[in-house]
């Protein structure tokens, strides 16, 4: 199922490093390391949809995983 949600990228120093997406709303979303890089940039806000994959889990386990299907830069 496709979600779309409005947000800001944070990066967190976790392990390796991982990347999360605050959404306007207080959720947190784990974006993976193989995202646009446009995209990953703590502090830049964006309007992404995606879907969440339950099937996947990571080491920073922050949030659920967020598969950026697309997405648009915010100012």
């Amino acid at each position: 199922m496709s979600i779309t949600v409005t947000g800001t990228i944070q990066r967190r120093d976790i392990g390796m490093g991982a990347w999360a997406f605050i959404t306007d709303e207080g959720s947190t979303y784990e974006i993976p390391r193989s995202a646009d890089k446009k995209l990953l940039q703590s502090g830049q806000k964006a309007k992404v949809i995606g879907q969440v994959r339950e099937d996947v889990m990571t080491a920073a386990m922050i949030g659920p995983v967020l598969e950026v299907k697309s997405f648009e830069l915010l100012e």
